[in-house]
């Protein structure tokens, strides 16, 4: 929770501070056109000018600090979203070779049952391993019954479960 406080923070932070660099740079394009095209009506001290120049180059300094902010912070979230992918491989893989092995599949129907747990379909495993869609069909049969399920999505779903 307080991650994504955080996260809120600095986004409202990043947004208030494009709102004044916006801001001010409208107020600089239409100060300049006024002035290319002799519109201006009443004068701006040169105080005032100074003042919004000093809180711009502020806001603009402040923007960019906090995208650097907001940056690694993204960063450091796609890291530890990797080191979890990772993690959870890893756990997916130990989980299947021991599931496979209290199946007691052969080694082609391991083979089969990783093809389909990654989503291949019947034609696309019987490519892979050179064999025909029939022979990948009756290993896949095998599998299920051995599994004790009847289909490849109970299959993935007896994994998931496990993982969870």
């Amino acid at each position: 929770m307080f991650k994504v406080s955080r996260m809120r923070i600095s986004t409202l932070l990043l947004a208030a501070i494009v709102l004044l660099q916006v801001t001010f740079s409208v107020f600089y394009i239409v100060d300049m056109a006024m002035e290319l095209f002799g519109i201006r009506k009443v004068a701006v001290s040169w105080e005032y000018r100074e003042t919004v120049q000093i809180v711009t180059i502020f806001g603009m300094l402040l923007g960019a600090f906090l995208g650097i902010v907001v940056l690694k912070g993204i960063g450091k979230s796609l890291r530890e979203v990797d080191d979890r992918m990772l993690a959870a491989s890893g756990q997916f893989h130990k989980l299947m070779t021991r599931r496979f092995e209290d199946w007691g599949l052969s080694p082609s129907e391991k083979d089969v049952a990783v093809f389909a747990l990654k989503g291949l379909s019947n034609s696309q495993i019987a490519e892979a391993r050179g064999k025909s869609v029939g022979t990948i069909k009756a290993q896949c049969n095998a599998i299920y019954q051995k599994a004790g399920v009847s289909s490849r999505t109970q299959l993935l779903s007896n994994f998931i479960e496990e993982l969870f």
